[in-house]
Parts: structure tokens; C-alpha cells; sequence
């Protein structure tokens, strides 16, 4: 393998970081625009410090070169080939992605990746090279995602509307006063256990179930202390849009830390893999990763957000529905909450996913009216179309690179 291939894949792998910025910014910051809870500028800020953040210093150091083992590497004798498809993977994902972006559409980047590496495995050694059962998974992701996160928002916003907002204006101020210590235990809660869960900060300290729940209480119970007793009486007027403001810009920012060391592994695990292959001359399914490849994975990332995270960002937060801070924080906790349970229950999971089914959950609550049924039909056209495009391109790339590379 010649060192310009080298050159040329760690461009791709720099690319898909750019898009990943570029699509899923959504999935943390646009509930909270939508809510006008911080401007874009804000969010853009935001969420490119700790993407980056969270891909440098919490992503995994070694990861899988093979996404989610969607094609098996040792039915492919020769190393080259198998760098062959690894970028073919990455670069059919990135067309895509991309694509998606330009038009606005949220779309799975995991996903993408799934079916990039289906349509190089295809075309590098037929249908026996690829796992089927675990595309199989992927698909029911689609599904499960989106109406686990819509089932979870739709009820936790009906609860706190009928709790909070539609009452009279004394029982308002009291409930709120009173029962929202506890909204701030159970966010502190979540927030912490999915990181414990759903990031390699947990992964590489072992932390099982039980430790896992035990530390999330501490600290949640901790901060619902500090909260209570130190920055609840300063606050003046509880409106539930006020008081809820806060919880929605840490659900948001959580979100932003923990995309980033989970996705930048999107961007750089294929690149990690040939560059294994570079220097080794054989094929491998996980490979080490250096902090410099991190951060740059964390920039690629950071520079997307910057440059076109507006994009679906606008269309999440501002063309589904309409969202308040009450409501953005329903889609923020469950979109939170879907991932850590499904991903506990070893259902497959999207994040994108989740997060589009809790603002279109969020909708329905407020009846069908609320939606914007033509964006969603063209979110969920994207979604489909995700893995056999993603392939299709993926596949000609391959074909193209096995003759000239």
C-alpha cells in the first residue's frame, strides 16, 4: 500500500469527521435552538467545543475497524483489499451523508457507515462476506428509535403540561417550586448513567450496572441539593419555561460531549484500520488509536458543526414542531433515555433516530396539527434510502479503487 492511499484515505476519514459535524449537531443542539434556550451562534460554540472535547479526551483509544461487524474480515485474503473497502466505506458514507446535509435531512451516521461497509463487502466478495443478521438489527433500529424516544417524550410532556402549564397560575408556581427538584434528580441521573453506559470513559473503567447506578445517584443527588438549596431561591419568577431552561441547555450539552467520543469513532476506526494495515501488512478488526488522530477527528467534527450544522439543525428544531423549553426538554430526556434503556436491552439504537421521534413525539401531544407531515415524510424517505444508497455508492467506489489502487 503506497503512502498517497494513505494520504488519500486519512482525507476521507477527515471528511466523514466533517460531515458528522454537519448532520447529527442536531441531535444535541437543535431542541434547544428550536426553544430559543440559546441562539445558533451559541450552540454552534457549544456544541464544536465539546464534540471536540469529547472526541480527544473521552473517545476510545482502540476501536473497531469493522462497524458493528457487518462484514466478516477474514473472508478477505488479501490486506490491501480489505483497505480497499475500509475506504470505499468511509467515502461512500461521506458522499451520503453529505447529501443528506445539503437538503437538511437528519440521517444516521452509524447507519451510513453500516451500509457503505455492506455495499464494499458485496461487491469485494459477494453476499456470504456480510452479515445479515446484523443488518437485520440495523433495520429494526429504524424502527425502535424513533417510536421508543416519540412514546417517551408524548407522555412526559403531556405530564408536564397537565402538571405544570394548564393550571391556574398559584397551583403553577407552587407545583413547580415543589416538584421540580425532582426533574433535576432524574435528568442528573440519566445524564450520568448514559455516560457511564454509552461512552468509552465507562467502557474503559468497567463500571457494571450497579456501580453504574450507585455513582449516577450520588451525583444526582448531589446536584439536586445544590440546586434546591443554592440556585432555586434566587431564582424570582417560577414559570416553568424558566425554571425548565437550564435543564434543557445540560441535557443538550451532554448529548454534544457524549456524540463526540462515541461518532468521531465513525470517522477515524476505518482510517485506524488501514493505517494498521500500513504498518503491519495485515488485516485486523480493532485497532490503537493515537490522541493526535483523535483530535483530529474532534476538529473535523468541530469544523462541520461550524461551517454547515445549521442545516438540520434548523430543520429538527424549528420545521417539525414548534418547542419550547418544556418541550425541548422532553425530547432531550427521551431521546437520553431510549438510548441508555435500548442499548442496555441490546436493541440496536440511533441516536438521530431517537431524537427525531421525541420532537415528532412532542407534536402529537399537542396534536397532529403541530407536525409538519411533509418534512417528516422526507426525514423518514431519507432514512430508508440511508443503507442501499449508502451501498450503492460505497460499491462503485470499490469498484473503481480494486483496478486503479
Amino acid at each position: 500500500m503506497s503512502i498517497c492511499f494513505l494520504l488519500l484515505a486519512g482525507i476521507a476519514s477527515f471528511y466523514m469527521a466533517w460531515n458528522i459535524g454537519a448532520n447529527d449537531s442536531a441531535n444535541s443542539m437543535a431542541s434547544a435552538v428550536g426553544a430559543k434556550a440559546i441562539t445558533f451562534k451559541q450552540a454552534v460554540i457549544i456544541a464544536s467545543v465539546l464534540e471536540f472535547l469529547g472526541a480527544w479526551l473521552v473517545g476510545s483509544h482502540v476501536t473497531e475497524t469493522i462497524k458493528k461487524g457487518i462484514i466478516n474480515p477474514a473472508s478477505i485474503e488479501v490486506a490491501k483489499t480489505f483497505a480497499i473497502v475500509l475506504f470505499s466505506a468511509i467515502s461512500g458514507a461521506s458522499i451520503w451523508v453529505f447529501i443528506s446535509t445539503w437538503k437538511g435531512l437528519p440521517v444516521s451516521t452509524t447507519h451510513s457507515i453500516v451500509g457503505a461497509l455492506v455495499g464494499a463487502g458485496l461487491v469485494c466478495g459477494g453476499h456470504s462476506i456480510v452479515s445479515w443478521g446484523k443488518v437485520f438489527e440495523i433495520v429494526v433500529s429504524w424502527l425502535t428509535s424513533p417510536f421508543l424516544s416519540g412514546f417517551v417524550a408524548f407522555f412526559l410532556f403531556r405530564f408536564i403540561n397537565k402538571f405544570f402549564i394548564s393550571t391556574e397560575e398559584k397551583i403553577k408556581i407552587h407545583r413547580t417550586k415543589k416538584y421540580f427538584p425532582f426533574f433535576i434528580f432524574f435528568t442528573f441521573f440519566i445524564v450520568v448513567l448514559s455516560f457511564l453506559f454509552k461512552t468509552p470513559f465507562g467502557k474503559k473503567f468497567g463500571f457494571g450496572l450497579w456501580k453504574s447506578i450507585g455513582i449516577s445517584l450520588a451525583i444526582s443527588s448531589f446536584a439536586t441539593i445544590v440546586v434546591r438549596f443554592f440556585i432555586l431561591k434566587k431564582v424570582r419568577i417560577f414559570e416553568p419555561e424558566n425554571v425548565f431552561k437550564p435543564m434543557q441547555i445540560i441535557t443538550s450539552c451532554y448529548v454534544a460531549l457524549a456524540h463526540g467520543a462515541n461518532d468521531v469513532a465513525n470517522a477515524i476506526g476505518p482510517f485506524a484500520g488501514i493505517l494498521s494495515i500500513y504498518r503491519t501488512g495485515e488485516i485486523s478488526r480493532r485497532a490503537e488509536i493515537s490522541q493526535v488522530i483523535l483530535a483530529v477527528g474532534g476538529i473535523g467534527i468541530a469544523i462541520g458543526i461550524f461551517t454547515w450544522g445549521w442545516k438540520v439543525i434548523k430543520t429538527v428544531g424549528n420545521n417539525i414542531t414548534e418547542l419550547t423549553n418544556t418541550r425541548g426538554f422532553a425530547v432531550d430526556f427521551a431521546a437520553a433515555t431510549t438510548v441508555i434503556i435500548a442499548s442496555k436491552m441490546g436493541l440496536p439504537v440511533s441516536t438521530t433516530h431517537a431524537a427525531v421521534g421525541a420532537v415528532v413525539g412532542i407534536g402529537f401531544a399537542r396534536g397532529i396539527e403541530a407536525l409538519d407531515l411533509r418534512v417528516i415524510r422526507n426525514i423518514v424517505f431519507a432514512w430508508i434510502l440511508t443503507l442501499p444508497i449508502s451501498a450503492l455508492i460505497s460499491g462503485l467506489i470499490f469498484a473503481f479503487c480494486r483496478e486503479v489502487v
